[in-house]
């Protein structure tokens, strides 16, 4: 669980350095995406990986969920679970589903179009299509919205994974408390970037 979530943390990064690149320059964004699109690494390699990831995952934060729940089948009197945990901790599995239920949208609204472009519409490869195609999809209000909720939700489940993961695999020594910190802000920085290239785009339509 806490190794799929580095490496998705990793993809994560990836993905928003490549987004936010289409804010200061639509040719960079273009030409990173293409190579992203076509390279035969990415596609027939890391894209089936990361995909494989997700879903270990998720299915794992699942599988962890009903473990956790069958070892006290019987409630407590008395909880208060805030005095010793966070609230973000102690909801991974909701703010789980609806990251996972943004990835799905995610997976529709760009990857399904992308490969029934690539395969079955178009023949060509069109390198300056990806920035016209970014700004069209935060047109709506709606789907704006959308997206910048789910992406509360992840800084909200980052906040406690993040930082969960390298304590699941044993890193804990004097760099922990900087870790903490890198967590901490990787958990608001990337998630909020990412609010902030959606709402950047949408507005610029106006």
């Amino acid at each position: 669980m806490a190794l799929s979530g580095l490496f998705l943390i990793l993809f994560l990064s990836l993905h928003f350095f490549i987004n936010m690149t289409s804010v200061f320059s639509a040719d960079a964004f273009n030409a990173m995406s293409h190579f992203m699109g076509y390279n035969p690494l990415i596609q027939f390699v890391m894209q089936p990986v990361l995909v494989a990831g997700v879903i270990f995952h998720f299915v794992m934060g699942m599988v962890l969920e009903v473990k956790n729940r069958k070892a006290r089948p019987i409630a407590y009197v008395n909880y208060n679970g805030a005095a010793n945990a966070s609230w973000a901790s102690r909801n991974m599995i909701i703010s789980g589903l609806v990251v996972l239920a943004f990835i799905g949208l995610h997976f529709y609204d760009f990857w399904l179009q992308e490969i029934t472009y690539k395969y079955v519409e178009h023949n060509s490869q069109e390198p300056t299509r990806y920035f016209g195609e970014l700004v069209g999809k935060f047109e709506s209000p709606v789907r704006t919205g959308l997206y910048c909720v789910a992406f509360l939700l992840l800084s909200v489940h980052l906040w406690h994974g993040f930082n969960s993961s390298f304590q699941s695999v044993g890193f804990n020594n004097k760099y922990s408390k900087a870790l903490h910190k890198l967590g901490y802000a990787f958990a608001i920085v990337v998630p909020f970037g990412f609010i902030f290239i959606a709402l950047f785009h949408h507005f610029n339509q106006i």
